[in-house]
């Protein structure tokens, strides 16, 4: 059974800085694309960043130039470096990752890590 275990969440400052980790276990077939998504009370979860297994990356508009997302294959593992933290960033932090072999890809979730940035 897949498990994504989520990390380094917590209270923060704005303008502070947070890395989030998520982790794979139970699963040895290919990790393709990896990502980190966000929600907050009443509104629906939002893309924050996403990475393929060639290492090609997308962001959300509100995080450029602040967010950097990464992975290590080798770990099964995709972070979330976040910088410049806002206010607005406050929220439950969930990575997903798509594994399979194809044409059958699985989606799977982290349990949510909640990040929390005070004015």
């Amino acid at each position: 059974q897949v498990q994504l275990v989520e990390s380094g969440g917590g209270l923060v400052q704005a303008g502070g800085s947070l890395r989030l980790s998520c982790q794979a276990s139970g699963t040895t077939r290919t990790i393709y694309d990896m990502a980190w998504h966000r929600q907050t009370p009443g509104k629906q979860r939002e893309l924050v960043a996403g990475i393929t297994l060639g290492g090609s990356t997308n962001y959300a508009d509100s995080v450029k130039g602040r967010f950097t997302i990464s992975r290590d294959n080798a770990k099964n593992s995709v972070y979330l470096q976040m910088n410049s933290l806002k206010p607005e960033d406050t929220a439950v932090y969930y990575c997903e990752i798509k594994s399979g072999v194809p044409p059958v890809i699985y989606d799977y979730w982290g349990q949510g890590t909640q990040v929390t940035v005070s004015s």
